[in-house]
């Protein structure tokens, strides 16, 4: 198989360079560059910006206000904005509940949602883990109880990303305690701004304020917020998660996390000499390039198969497994690199020879920290490898 790219493709590269060197804010580029966290607002100039171009909705039919691009182009612009550190953009709207309506919603669900996701009139996020339901996501409780034209949802959702920015969950409910856990669950939207919702803020261990907690209380969603039928939201889950876990896989922001760890190893010195001279350093950064370049081609072999709709469907949980396992080794090597400056608290705090820290040694130990989860959301990484031995081993 021929994983070169055509010239149409390198052309195609091309106009991305050039747009997102003429459109990116060079103030968002540098936040996203040293890991400051971003405002609401940073998010919707962007957002903002990419829907001005046409190319906000990757992967939506063009019909519906989407590129129509391909597997390849998808991916060409994916490590092309991850290189010239655009910001990643909110995926709960776009990426996730997007294609599930285009599948499953009913066209009055299409034409009322998708146009408002687009203009950024609806920020969207997701309720599906809860405090004894996250990997093993069949055994939620949150429930949703049928009362004439509406449900009625009593529980809690967590880990829910970015939902202080959010006008609108989706959400995996229970409707039936008949047969299988899996057989009861339902998929419902539901609007933030109902009677009953309370968020309330999760601080994480690098200090910073991206999830939350959610809390249900007698709140009545309409039944036509349901999408498909009662008691099918697991086909539902099943169908957005793979779209979550490619998703993860990210090779450009790994790649450009590779280009700044290279940068940073000329900078800093160990006994005397750069770091880029000790052998030792080098050899793990040369391990982790061979992996990242072996992902790099196994992602390209599987977006050609998805082109012609050959891709196995354990590739998704193979990419995601690799993925998140190399970025948080980069996090690794990256932390190591800076040394003592990279410790838990800001780099401007520190005294003596410390005070000369590079300046991205300010969001190293966040980022470290952070990136643990990458292991764990989307469906752990102990799952996908079940997910994988099954399929691999069945029968």
């Amino acid at each position: 198989m021929d994983l070169s790219y055509s010239q149409e493709e390198d052309a195609f590269r091309q106009e991305v360079r050039t747009f997102l060197k003429q459109e990116l804010p060079e103030d968002i580029s540098e936040k996203v560059r040293l890991s400051v966290e971003l405002e609401k607002t940073d998010m919707e100039r962007w957002h903002a910006i990419l829907n001005t171009r046409g190319w906000l909705a990757v992967t939506w039919p063009k019909e519906r206000g989407g590129t129509g691009w391909n597997a390849v182009e998808r991916h060409i612009f994916d490590e092309e904005c991850a290189m010239a550190n655009a910001p990643r953009l909110v995926p709960f709207g776009l990426n996730m509940l997007g294609p599930v309506l285009h599948k499953f919603g009913t066209e009055e669900q299409k034409n009322h949602y998708l146009p408002r996701i687009l203009d950024g009139t609806d920020w969207w996020c997701q309720g599906y883990s809860e405090p004894g339901a996250g990997s093993d996501l069949a055994s939620l409780k949150t429930k949703a109880v049928k009362d004439g034209d509406h449900y009625v949802v009593n529980g809690q959702k967590t880990w829910t990303t970015l939902g202080q920015h959010a006008d609108w969950i989706f959400c995996l409910v229970r409707t039936s305690n008949e047969g299988k856990p899996q057989e009861g669950i339902s998929f419902l939207l539901v609007d933030l701004n109902i009677p009953g919702i309370e968020m309330r803020p999760i601080r994480l261990i690098d200090g910073g304020y991206e999830v939350n907690e959610v809390f249900f209380s007698d709140v009545r969603v309409p039944v036509s917020n349901l999408v498909v039928e009662e008691n099918k939201g697991w086909t539902i889950a099943k169908y957005l998660l793979t779209h979550e876990r490619t998703g993860i896989v990210e090779v450009g922001t790994a790649t450009n996390a590779l280009g700044q760890l290279k940068d940073l190893v000329r900078k800093v010195s160990r006994r005397g000499k750069p770091l880029a001279e000790d052998p030792l350093f080098m050899a793990k950064i040369a391990e982790v390039e061979i992996d990242l370049e072996a992902m790099r081609v196994t992602n390209l072999r599987i977006l050609n198969a998805a082109t012609t709709g050959a891709a196995g469907s354990m590739d998704s949980s193979m990419l995601k497994i690799k993925g998140t396992v190399i970025r948080q080794r980069l996090n690794s090597l990256f932390k190591s690199a800076i040394g003592p400056a990279a410790a838990p608290f800001p780099a401007e705090a520190m005294v003596g020879n410390l005070s000369a820290a590079p300046r991205e040694a300010a969001a190293a130990a966040a980022d470290y920290f952070n990136n643990r989860k990458l292991s764990i959301f989307g469906g752990s990484n102990e799952i996908q490898r079940n997910i994988i031995a099954k399929q691999l081993f069945a029968g």
